[in-house]
């Protein structure tokens, strides 16, 4: 008896794939920037990287380029909706909204915003591992596919001179930053950019557990090195926003299934 005939593949446009919306107006995009930074608070909130009142993540306003959502000062990130976002100048004076802004975090996030135009979004939390690496004063190595996404696009800023809460260490920060994508505060902790609230979001998620991973082979042993060249190249594949923004997705869809009153 002859095997029946398989069904024939799906024609790939009628196949869903996630890709950044396009908007019909800047009030559109500035709702979906202020949904996306509600949600990944509240995701940063689930994975613990929050520290007492330390810990922001700021996203560019689209129409007011100097200014920038971020969360309010002393609200717990899991608690954090829509509404109760802040949008401060770049001073840090507070332009709309009902609470108060973290001073010390927003100057150096203000900063690192007006140094690199092509940023949307800044990431910043005192995380366990992070701040752990940052002891050590530690780069992450090329030990795993993806910690390879920050091969020779992080950097190091190597000071520590307490709160930073001055527009100077803010730009030593940015210069540090330089073009990358992310970068180890010495004693501190660590910082990503975006072009998107989720691809910064991602970037941190990601970089957090690769510091987890290299500390943990370390402490086991030895860890083997990828090579330069084949580094290089998983940086390549990996390494871009676009492919940030696709690996958020799942925690995007994830929070707002299980927590839609982010979105009020």
């Amino acid at each position: 008896m002859a095997a029946p005939t398989p069904p024939q593949p799906l024609p790939t446009d009628r196949l869903q794939f996630p890709m950044p919306p396009r908007y019909e107006s800047v009030d559109d995009e500035r709702r979906h920037r202020k949904e996306r930074l509600a949600g990944a608070l509240r995701v940063f909130g689930r994975h613990g990287l929050e520290d007492g009142v330390s810990g922001h993540i700021t996203a560019r306003d689209p129409e007011y380029s100097n200014c920038f959502w971020v969360n309010p000062f002393g609200m717990p990130f899991r608690h954090v909706t829509v509404s109760d976002l802040v949008l401060a100048n770049q001073d840090g004076q507070v332009v709309e909204g009902r609470y108060h802004v973290n001073q010390a975090a927003f100057t150096v996030h203000a900063q690192v915003h007006a140094a690199r135009p092509d940023v949307v979004a800044v990431a910043h939390c005192h995380s366990v591992h992070g701040r752990a690496l940052s002891a050590l004063g530690d780069l992450l190595d090329p030990i795993t596919q993806e910690s390879c996404a920050f091969y020779e696009d992080h950097a190091l800023y190597d000071a520590y001179s307490g709160v930073s809460v001055n527009a100077e260490e803010g730009r030593r920060i940015a210069a540090a930053l330089g073009s990358r994508k992310a970068l180890v505060l010495r004693n501190h902790g660590l910082l990503t950019v975006g072009d998107s609230v989720d691809a910064a979001a991602w970037w941190f998620l990601s970089m957090e557990r690769s510091c987890q991973v290299q500390l943990t082979a370390r402490a086991a042993g030895r860890p083997i090195l990828i090579d330069h060249k084949q580094a290089v190249v998983t940086r390549e594949q990996l390494g871009g926003d676009l492919v940030a923004w696709i690996n958020y997705q799942p925690l995007w869809q994830d929070i707002t299934r299980r927590e839609p009153d982010l979105l009020a």
